[in-house]
């Protein structure tokens, strides 16, 4: 598979706070890669700064071959990235039609395979609930609401933060359920999650953070393979 994103010795700041350090991997396009390590580690932050909302990023990122590093957000989402944020970012007073086509259009290469009716299809829930505000929607709703509105862009790469957090059960195998969706579409995909048995089942490669720094990178098998890895830096 070709190469999607690469990032190179990215090291990422907060004022004088260096959060992330030499940072280096990268996804191919259709991969979907589990982004793992514990509260505080630099997930989110490698995640803002893959889309350039970290202002403070040094080193190497290139999308399509293109280089990012000083790039703004729209730039980035131009060249076919999405991002669903932790928190969900769903506008509360749109309802939920509103919510998706305010993100619709063609992808970097002109694609427009997801569509309103695609989506829907997806998450028939979402077409239940399509003139509701987007603050009567669930969490669940609203995460569906949320990547259903990535879709709409029609991206290569989707970039999930905390993809089932605080969600129902059954709920969060909806979200695991859409995520095998996007793999079969060829949809390259970074997703934060702490439920690792879940995202073993789904991902092709897990990258461990640890203050900043990438400990492990591998497949999901070799991962639980190694117990005292494991309880080290996920306590699991």
């Amino acid at each position: 598979m070709t190469e999607l994103l690469a990032i190179r010795s990215l090291s990422g700041f907060y004022g004088a706070s260096q959060v992330l350090h030499d940072v280096s991997f990268s996804v191919r396009r259709g991969e979907q890669v589990a982004l793992l390590g514990r509260n505080g580690m630099g997930k989110t932050t490698l995640m803002k700064s893959i889309i350039g909302l970290l202002g403070d990023r040094r080193g190497g990122i290139t999308i399509n071959k293109l280089d990012m590093i000083n790039a703004k957000p729209e730039a980035i989402a131009q060249a076919g990235v999405a991002y669903v944020p932790e928190g969900r970012g769903v506008f509360g007073s749109l309802n939920v039609v509103e919510n998706l086509v305010m993100a619709a259009r063609a992808g970097a290469d002109g694609r427009r395979d997801w569509t309103l009716d695609r989506v829907f299809e997806v998450f028939p829930r979402l077409h239940q609930r399509r003139g509701n505000g987007g603050h009567q929607l669930s969490g669940g709703e609203q995460q569906m609401l949320s990547i259903g509105r990535a879709l709409m862009t029609n991206p290569d790469l989707i970039l999930i933060d905390e993809a089932t957090e605080g969600l129902a059960p059954l709920v969060a195998q909806e979200i695991w359920r859409t995520l095998g969706v996007i793999r079969d579409e060829g949809i390259a995909t970074i997703v934060v999650d702490k439920d690792l048995r879940s995202l073993s089942k789904i991902v092709d490669r897990t990258v461990l953070l640890s203050k900043g720094q990438i400990v492990f990178e591998g497949a999901p098998s070799e991962l639980l393979a190694q117990p005292l890895l494991l309880e080290k830096h996920l306590g699991v």
